[in-house]
C-alpha cells in the first residue's frame, strides 16, 4: 500500500506536465480545428530556457531558490510564448486556406527543425540541472518502509494548478477569454463584428505555447536532465492525453493528462518497464475505438475554451 501511494504521487506529478502541454493542444485545435504536432518540442525549448536562465543567474552569482526559479519559469513562459507567436504567423497562417494535412505535415517539419537547432545551439547530449529543494512529507509507514510526498511533487501540483486556473480565469473572465471563444465558434462573425481575428488566433499559439514551456520548466527543474529530442515522446502522450480525455474540452485534457500519467507509472512499477508506452498509447486506441469523443463530453461553446469549428 505505502508503494502504491508513492507511485500515485509519482504519477500524478507526471500528470500534471502532461496536462499543461495537452491543454496547449485543445486550445490550438479548438481555434483552428487543427494540431500542433510541433507542442512537443515547445516543451523542449521551455525546458531549455530555464536551464540557460539558472545557469546564467548562477554566474551572475544569483543561486537563491526563490529568486532563480521564479525567473526561470517568467522566463520559459516567454520564449514559449514567442515561438509559438512564431510558428502561428510562419506556418498556420500562410496554410490556412490549405487542406488540413498542409499544416500536419508542416507542423512534423517544424518539429524536426526546432529539435535539430536546439540541438545544434546547445548540446547533444543531457544537460543536468541541481535539483531544487528536497525532502518531503511522510505519508505513512510501516515495517521500516515510509511513503513520502515530496516538496518537490507538491510544488509541481500547486504550480500546474495555478497555472490552469489562471488559464480558466483568464478565458472565462477577460475580453480576450470571449474574443477568443468568439473567433472559435465563428471567426467569420467575428470578424464582421470588428475582432482582429488573425491576432486573437495568434494569441492562442503564444498561450498555448507558453503552457508548453511551463511543462518544460518543471521536468527540468523536477527531474534535474534534459535533451534535445526529449519533447517528442512528451508531446505525443499530451496528444495522447489530450484526445483521451476529449479533445475541445480543457477538463477533458486535464484528467486525460493525469490518467496518462497514474497509467505509465504505475504500469512501470508494477509490470515489464518496457511496455509502458505500449500500454499508454493501447489505450489511446482503445478510446479511439469505443469513444471517439472522448472521457469528457465538450462543453457548451460558452463555457469552452473553443469549439474548434473555425478553419483559418
Amino acid at each position: 500500500m505505502l508503494y502504491f501511494l508513492e507511485q500515485a504521487a509519482n504519477g500524478v506529478t507526471i500528470g500534471c506536465v502532461y496536462a499543461l502541454v495537452a491543454m496547449g493542444y485543445t486550445l490550438v485545435h479548438g481555434i483552428v480545428g487543427r494540431f500542433n504536432l510541433a507542442q512537443g518540442e515547445l516543451f523542449t525549448v521551455g525546458a531549455f530556457i530555464a536551464f540557460l536562465a539558472v545557469a546564467a543567474l548562477a554566474v551572475l552569482g544569483v543561486t537563491a531558490v526563490p529568486i532563480a526559479l521564479p525567473a526561470a519559469f517568467i522566463a520559459a513562459l516567454l520564449f514559449g510564448g514567442v515561438h509559438g507567436w512564431v510558428v502561428h504567423r510562419l506556418v498556420f497562417r500562410p496554410l490556412a486556406g490549405s487542406p488540413g494535412q498542409a499544416s500536419l505535415i508542416a507542423t512534423i517539419g517544424l518539429a524536426i527543425f526546432i529539435q535539430e537547432y536546439v540541438r545544434l545551439l546547445h548540446d547533444p547530449g543531457d544537460l543536468w540541472l541541481h535539483h531544487a529543494a528536497g525532502g518531503g512529507w511522510r505519508l505513512t509507514g510501516a515495517d521500516g518502509y515510509a511513503a513520502f510526498f515530496g516538496y518537490r511533487n507538491a510544488a509541481i501540483v500547486v504550480l500546474a494548478g495555478a497555472v490552469l486556473a489562471g488559464l480558466w480565469a483568464l478565458m472565462n473572465r477577460t475580453t480576450f477569454g470571449r474574443l477568443q471563444r468568439a473567433c472559435a465558434e465563428d471567426a467569420g462573425m467575428a470578424a464582421l463584428l470588428g475582432v482582429d481575428v488573425e491576432r486573437v488566433v495568434g494569441l492562442t499559439f503564444a498561450l498555448a505555447a507558453a503552457l508548453a514551456g511551463a511543462g518544460g520548466f518543471v521536468v527540468a527543474v523536477h527531474y534535474g536532465v534534459i535533451n534535445f529530442f526529449m519533447g517528442f515522446i512528451v508531446g505525443m502522450k499530451a496528444l495522447t492525453a489530450a484526445v483521451v480525455g476529449g479533445i475541445g474540452s480543457p477538463t477533458g485534457a486535464v484528467l486525460g493528462g493525469l490518467l496518462i500519467g497514474l497509467v505509465e507509472t504505475f504500469w512501470a512499477a508494477y509490470l515489464p518497464l518496457l511496455w509502458r508506452d505500449v500500454a499508454v498509447f493501447s489505450l489511446l486506441v482503445a478510446v479511439l475505438v469505443f469513444r471517439p469523443s472522448g472521457l469528457v463530453a465538450r462543453p457548451a461553446a460558452p463555457l469552452s475554451f473553443g469549439a474548434g469549428a473555425a478553419r483559418r
